[in-house]
């Protein structure tokens, strides 16, 4: 399949690319900017945006069985919550809550759509994340949920696709329960006719699954804001999550993580709070290295599905604030070079 080698979303404003989701078929690219969605072509032009959220929209994946894009999106009153009520303007404090946003990829056909009023978004709330985030202290440092990626139960033979939504870990380094990331697998086919309702962010609705089908964890070692960017690579058949480097000397703090596909999920005591839980494994690479040094996937990754990746290498102007240019890589099995720029 012939792809751009390039696509720059264009400036927009004060809050940095998060994720990125890729129609192949249709040839759209998706870009989340925090508080907005934007729909484009490969060209660059602006085909839509979906507008007027003030919480945080992260990491987003377009599923091609139904057309829709899935994201993060985070209401709380943390120093996020709070730089992006800065940014906007916003004076009030947003009821905390957490959410699989859920946009109709279809119906964004102009620029300047309303999230809440246009009918394009509904949302999914997801009590698993709230109640980990209010306990005491946050459980698990979870700090509220980032990645999210459509894929397969890691190990299956079931090839069905279920939401996999990612936490994120507050990367304080004084704590030592906040080294495993906290991956939340979801049976999400029927979500948008059942428990997706439309929001209204002065009054949240809580309608959505009571549990996750799968509460995963997966030992990294200590990051900052946990996952970033999760992406399901159809070619390996591994999970790709990239993080913000953690601080901790005692680990290497790697920028990207594989996680292992073909294995499935472990039961084992959780080294913190003693839970038996379901671990999923990291992927070896070819040095033996339990992760990757790679300076780019934490604000947006697609995986083509062929060896190749489109990542998002951020960028910033004095006059027009934030945009990201898509660059697309080829994988390698050179663990000091694990990506190369396709350039022709």
């Amino acid at each position: 399949m012939k792809l751009p080698k390039r696509i720059f979303s264009g400036y927009h404003g004060g809050c940095h690319c998060q994720g990125i989701a890729v129609d192949l078929q249709k040839a759209f690219i998706y870009y989340s900017f925090t508080t907005k969605l934007i729909k484009a072509d490969f060209r660059g032009n602006i085909l839509g945006t979906v507008e007027n959220l003030t919480g945080h929209l992260g990491c987003i994946d377009f599923h091609e069985a139904d057309g829709r894009v899935y994201g993060s999106l985070e209401y709380k009153n943390d120093c996020i919550g709070k730089g992006i009520h800065s940014v906007l303007g916003v004076e009030h404090e947003n009821e905390e809550g957490f959410y699989c946003a859920v946009f109709d990829a279809d119906r964004i056909d102009r620029i300047g759509m309303d999230a809440e009023k246009d009918g394009v978004m509904k949302a999914v709330y997801l009590s698993e994340v709230v109640n980990d985030y209010l306990h005491p202290g946050h459980k698990y440092g979870c700090s509220g949920i980032d990645g999210t990626a459509w894929g397969p139960v890691c190990g299956s033979t079931d090839k069905k696709e279920y939401l996999h939504i990612a936490y994120g870990i507050y990367g304080d380094v004084n704590r030592t329960d906040n080294d495993c990331q906290v991956i939340l697998c979801c049976d999400a086919a029927d979500w948008w006719d059942t428990v997706a309702q439309p929001l209204s962010q002065l009054h949240p609705h809580k309608s959505g699954p009571e549990k996750p089908l799968h509460k995963f964890f997966l030992q990294t070692g200590n990051t900052e804001w946990g996952i970033q960017n999760l992406e399901y690579d159809s070619h390996s058949g591994d999970f790709y999550a990239a993080v913000y480097k953690g601080k901790k000397p005692q680990y290497k703090n790697y920028d990207l993580f594989v996680i292992d596909g073909k294995i499935p999920p472990e039961q084992r005591t959780h080294p913190v709070s003693g839970e038996t839980v379901e671990f999923l494994s990291l992927k070896k690479q070819e040095n033996g290295e339990d992760g990757i040094f790679f300076p780019y996937g934490s604000t947006g990754m697609f995986a083509v599905g062929d060896g190749r990746f489109y990542f998002s290498k951020p960028t910033k102007s004095k006059k027009h604030g934030h945009g990201t240019s898509i660059h697309l890589y080829r994988a390698t099995a050179d663990p000091q070079k694990p990506f190369k720029k396709i350039l022709i």
